[in-house]
């Protein structure tokens, strides 16, 4: 009987492979995580310092300690990061060199509540604290607002983050306690009344559009109050 020793050669290559495999496997679960490496995604502004994130991740696995790969839970780590309102989301992985990973997407503000409580609302809606470390450039909202019904306001502010003429000129948004909205311009003295949030694209087109014909005429100044809240007029009351 021939012996085929390719084939003889071919099986010893893989019992080699796979023994090495599950030996580097074995290893790499076995292989301690310690010093976690935090990068950020997004925007730059870091409205959460590194330190923080990684004090987050130290905590949640045993203090300082080292701890091996198979008891690292990484979902846990991810759902402890995502737990801080100022992260929006987090992938925390381990490198084959047993470092800890964590990529971090910080939350966005588009409106800066200042009233009895400061506080951020972020590009969801949703409620975010003021950082010690950065102030973000956002219109201040006033007036009557409760933290538990933002939903108005998110709509007007987000209106505002996401219309160039908007972003350059509001400063502030402001609610009264029958819900009605005005806005504050950057170098204008007048009010603007928006009313109710019904037809408010149309409303923003017709500040556009008074705008900068008073801007053209150099009249911008003759206005104590811009009135918008009608869908098809502007009315300008002069000073």
């Amino acid at each position: 009987m021939q012996v085929n020793w390719n084939v003889i050669k071919m099986l010893l290559l893989l019992v080699i492979t796979v023994f090495l495999f599950a030996f580097a496997s074995a290893r790499n679960e076995e292989r301690s995580i310690s010093n976690p490496k935090v990068t950020f995604v997004g925007e730059n502004n870091l409205f959460i310092t590194n330190e923080a994130v990684s004090k987050l991740l130290i905590q949640n696995f045993e203090g300082t300690k080292k701890v091996s790969k198979e008891t690292l839970d990484l979902n846990e780590l991810e759902n402890a990061l995502k737990s801080n309102p100022m992260i929006k989301t987090a992938e925390v992985y381990v490198a084959v060199n047993g470092t800890l990973n964590a990529e971090v997407e910080q939350k966005t503000p588009v409106a800066r509540v200042s009233t009895n409580a400061s506080y951020y609302i972020d590009d969801e809606g949703k409620f975010m604290p003021l950082s010690r470390n950065y102030a973000a450039r956002v219109p201040l909202v006033t007036g009557y607002v409760e933290k538990n019904d933002l939903k108005n306001i998110y709509q007007i502010a987000r209106k505002v983050q996401d219309d160039d003429f908007l972003k350059k000129h509001v400063i502030e948004i402001h609610q009264d306690i029958k819900g009605k909205f005005f806005l504050r311009l950057r170098r204008c003295d007048f009010n603007v009344e928006i009313g109710d949030l019904y037809y408010l694209d149309k409303k923003v087109n017709n500040l556009k559009a008074f705008y900068k014909k008073n801007l053209k005429d150099k009249t911008l100044n003759n206005y104590s109050k811009v009135n918008l809240q009608f869908e098809n007029q502007v009315i300008g009351t002069k000073i």
